[in-house]
């Protein structure tokens, strides 16, 4: 299914509508349904002629759109009035406008539909970085057909849990199969952004200064005392061949907060910049973001992709940059995390692609002797609300076939894909969205042919020397004391020594 709808190019960055004493004199009731006329909870954007967003007294609100359980009433004044509904990439949305007269009122009524069934399918949806209250989420959730999500609850010097006490049921199951967790945290500095998962209580990291201690130290501690996942945010962070080098990542933010509902975050912030002549603004970014990926797979090390909205600090939905993971019939918090971990998944923030490799699932790998040749056939199915210009295939970190979507029909739409040589692959599909980078891409499929297991280029690897040479110059920018100096860059010498000594075991340009 191709279709193409209209959406909202808005980004009005506000946490409140105030409206003038006696303004409000009319209403508005949405109602929201399913195919069987049943409440449907989902998100709604509503602005009114000037394009300021307009916010319900009770629903979760953030920055330029609402939730609701199916069902909201709105106090407005007279006027003319813009809505969008949406509930995740798996549903058709709605769009239409209103008008009130003074001490009228209104009655907006629809249904949403659905275009996909993944839960059904075996395929379910998370996002790893949310920062919305806790009481909130079951809705937020609900509303966005969500299925898995932590909730950064502490967050450099910030502590939810400072003055409260932390929760015995860390892990909170509802609606049947959704689960959020309360413990989820970030180490935001000047190297960049780490999330961590499944801690039982906060690690300590307040009042650490931009550059001191080393974000390796607390990967270090974390890991001695806890079962813990840790995401690098974005790959663009200047610390990024540093955590890398570690052997302690377990997933990097593919579809990452850089990527927008309404608009595109257009620079790496305090990351190492791309070459905007060459990936110009406004989808650059996104473009940097997936060759960063492609050098990391090229020096083979093997992290899935993961993906995450920052709802709450910045204007995404909850679950707008999402990673879906097959898990088959057997779904569950646990089970999540290691499809995830097998990248058994694809990311996304619109388009739904679902792609099989000989009949094999993103993560397989492809193991043959020496002197055989592996050939793979691909199954790809694609549904999306914006156009997609091409589906892709991305092997080695270069676009290798590309094929228009309305040519797709299932498996045999690509050529087979051949390996003489250990390697990698994935697919991708990027829309024609041109104010953000709205995509999708599998994890990668991996080939394995004699005894060089894996692929390892000496570009990519020089890509990452070339970067920490980069980063040992900054960091006394920000740190002028000679001891504690010489403990970060230590870390640093030792990122150092691993790409040296995986160039000096690349087995391929």
């Amino acid at each position: 299914s191709h279709l193409l709808l209209g959406t909202i190019c808005l980004a009005v960055l506000v946490c409140a509508i105030p409206r003038s004493a006696g303004a409000a004199d009319a209403s508005v009731e949405f109602s929201i349904v399913d195919e069987n006329g049943r409440p449907l909870p989902c998100r709604i954007h509503l602005f009114d002629e000037a394009g300021k967003p307009q916010r319900p007294p009770e629903l979760p609100f953030s920055h330029d759109h609402f939730v609701c359980p199916g069902n909201a009433k709105l106090q407005l004044a007279a006027g003319t009035y813009h809505y969008l509904a949406e509930r995740g990439p798996e549903y058709l949305r709605q769009e239409g406008s209103f008008g009130l007269t003074e001490g009228g009122s209104e009655k907006v009524t629809f249904q949403l539909k659905r275009l996909v069934d993944l839960a059904a399918r075996g395929w379910f949806a998370g996002d790893l970085h949310v920062h919305r209250a806790l009481e909130d989420m079951e809705l937020l959730m609900q509303a966005e057909d969500l299925h898995v999500a932590p909730v950064i609850t502490w967050w450099n010097d910030e502590n939810l849990w400072a003055d409260r006490s932390i929760p015995e049921k860390r892990l909170v199951r509802f609606d049947g199969n959704r689960f959020y967790r309360v413990m989820a945290g970030e180490d935001e500095r000047e190297g960049g952004a780490l999330m961590y998962f499944h801690l039982d209580q906060p690690p300590g990291i307040a009042g650490a200064s931009p550059e001191y201690p080393s974000p390796m130290e607390f990967v270090h501690l974390i890991r001695r005392r806890e079962s813990v996942w840790i995401d690098i945010e974005k790959p663009f962070w200047w610390d990024v061949p540093v955590w890398l080098a570690s052997g302690q990542m377990d997933s990097v933010g593919l579809a990452n907060n850089h990527m927008g509902h309404s608009t595109m975050y257009e620079t790496e912030a305090w990351g190492r910049p791309r070459d905007a002549e060459r990936l110009p603004p406004p989808r650059g970014n996104g473009f940097w973001t997936q060759e960063i990926y492609y050098h990391i797979l090229d020096s083979g090390l093997r992290v899935p992709p993961s993906a995450g909205s920052a709802s709450g600090v910045l204007p995404n939905p909850v679950g707008y940059n999402r990673v879906y993971v097959y898990t088959g019939e057997d779904f569950t918090y646990e089970s999540w995390w290691e499809g995830l971990k097998a990248g058994r998944s694809f990311v996304t923030n619109g388009p739904i692609l679902l792609v099989k490799a000989n009949n094999h699932l993103p993560g397989h790998v492809f193991a043959a002797d020496e002197g055989e040749e592996v050939h793979v056939t691909l199954d790809v199915s694609l549904t999306t609300l914006d156009d997609v210009p091409a589906v892709e295939i991305v092997r080695n970190g270069r676009v290798e076939q590309s094929i228009p979507p309305s040519q797709l029909s299932g498996s045999g739409d690509f050529p087979a894909v051949s390996f003489k040589q250990s390697g990698w692959f994935l697919v991708r599909a990027i829309t024609d969205k041109a104010n953000t980078f709205r995509f999708a891409s599998t994890a990668p499929f991996y080939v394995e042919i004699g005894p060089a297991k894996r692929r390892i280029s000496k570009q990519s690897v020089r890509f990452f020397l070339d970067w920490i040479d980069e980063r040992i110059q900054r960091v006394p920018e920000k740190l002028n004391d000679p001891g504690r100096l010489a403990e970060v860059l230590s870390f640093h010498e030792e990122a150092k020594a691993f790409w040296r000594n995986a160039l000096a075991k690349a087995n391929a340009e």
